[in-house]
């Protein structure tokens, strides 16, 4: 596999300083699952109480440990639980043996921590259709468990890396009744995005206490607003994944609460964009904004449509304000949209009106606004009150080159 070593120019200065979640403990080790001299499995250990929600990939040829953890979401919560990431090989589209693979793994975790085999998630993410080297990650489960750390979660967060040129992570705190919670998340995610109910491999950890169905229902709404509101080149993962945790050891019950409902979708949508600025090859981060339309789900249909036509992205990794790719999206879309009621703008220069140019449009100034990393493009259809954001990258030459390699 090639080796990715040219770090985003859309990545942060560093990775944040997230706070240790109370609850949880992180250990990471090089088993050379497919990588050689770096880390490659990542196990988190939760105390027992902790309120497991999850949502996953509903692409028709998911891979083992996605079928096997919707399986367990939803179960008892009296026990540890244990999350398990390897990178290098996504256990997908491997039949049977992807079937006792997971099983393998997830009694040999049971064995080595005690926790019970039904709160044991796996996640698995890289090459697809070869099978996965499970001996090599319960060779290693000894170390894991003697290593496990509460400040080891940026280690996590580099385990589980595949072609991302950078670790990603998110946090936010909250003051609830004079009491601190914590929110602390970590992902991987560079290409293959453009999720459908989830996104690449996300895992989220709070010491919130929530009950588990009320976890369950807060993600699933914050995940249509954050992680399917991104996309990379409009290709949905075998495997995403993304667990979210509740310890309950800050002692505060933060089911209904407003303040962290906020705070956990500041986290989802810092770590969901965190991996467009890590899409392959990405010069630019794009920012798509829909208004006046029929339908709020109209106008995300309208969003992605233009956030995932080849025309459009590769105009903007040129530079180019081709606002007649904007046009041709939309009218493609499917939604409803009226040519002679649409106005599109690129940052704040008013590019086409009424189904037309804009009489004060100057290209030069377009071209100008291009140059820059972050992007927003406006579309107002006039057709109603529905308006939905999405977030995308540019197509480049590099997308290309890493993906030709990827298995080489």
């Amino acid at each position: 596999m090639a080796t990715i070593t040219k770090v985003s120019p859309l990545a942060p200065a560093a990775f944040p300083d997230l706070p240790a979640i109370d609850g949880v403990r992180f250990a990471t080790v090089e088993a050379g699952v497919r990588y050689q001299g770096r880390t490659d499995v990542m196990l988190a250990v939760l105390d027992p109480g902790t309120s497991v929600a999850g949502v996953f990939t509903r692409s028709a040829t998911r891979a083992a440990p996605v079928l096997d953890c919707q399986e367990k979401i939803g179960g008892p919560n009296d026990g540890p639980a244990a999350i398990l990431v390897n990178s290098g090989n996504a256990n997908a589209f491997t039949g049977h043996y992807g079937q006792t693979s997971v099983a393998e793994v997830t009694q040999a975790v049971s064995k080595a921590t005690g926790v019970a085999d039904g709160r044991i998630f796996t996640s698995s993410t890289g090459v697809i259709g070869e099978p996965l080297a499970h001996d090599r990650i319960i060779a290693k489960l000894e170390d894991l468990k003697s290593t496990l750390s509460r400040h080891a979660i940026e280690d996590a967060a580099r385990a589980i890396m595949t072609t991302d040129t950078f670790p990603k992570g998110a946090s936010a705190q909250v003051d609830i009744g004079g009491k601190t919670v914590s929110i602390a998340g970590i992902a991987k995610g560079s290409g293959m995005i453009a999720p459908d109910m989830a996104t690449m491999l996300v895992y989220i950890f709070t010491d919130a206490q929530v009950e588990q169905s009320a976890l369950q229902a807060m993600l699933c709404g914050q995940t249509d607003r954050t992680f399917n509101c991104i996309t990379v080149d409009s290709d949905t993962s075998t495997s995403d994944s993304l667990l979210l945790c509740a310890t309950g050891a800050s002692g505060v019950d933060t089911t209904g609460n407003a303040a962290f409902a906020e705070a956990l979708e500041k986290v989802m949508l810092g770590l969901a964009q965190q991996v467009v600025r890590d899409g392959e090859g990405a010069t630019k981060f794009v920012e798509i904004r829909v208004t006046g339309a029929a339908t709020d789900a109209d106008a995300k249909t309208h969003g992605l449509a233009i956030a995932n036509s080849p025309l459009v992205k590769t105009a903007i990794a040129g530079e180019d304000p081709n606002w007649g790719r904007i046009v041709m999206a939309i009218g493609k879309s499917g939604a409803a949209a009226d040519r002679d009621l649409l106005s599109i703008s690129f940052g704040d220069i008013l590019v086409a009106e009424k189904g037309w140019v804009s009489p004060n449009y100057r290209e030069e100034d377009a071209a100008s606004y291009m140059k820059s990393q972050d992007l927003v493009i406006a579309v107002d259809l006039g057709l109603g009150e529905g308006a939905s954001t999405v977030w995308t990258c540019d197509l480049t030459h590099g997308y290309i080159e890493i993906n030709a390699d990827y298995r080489s």
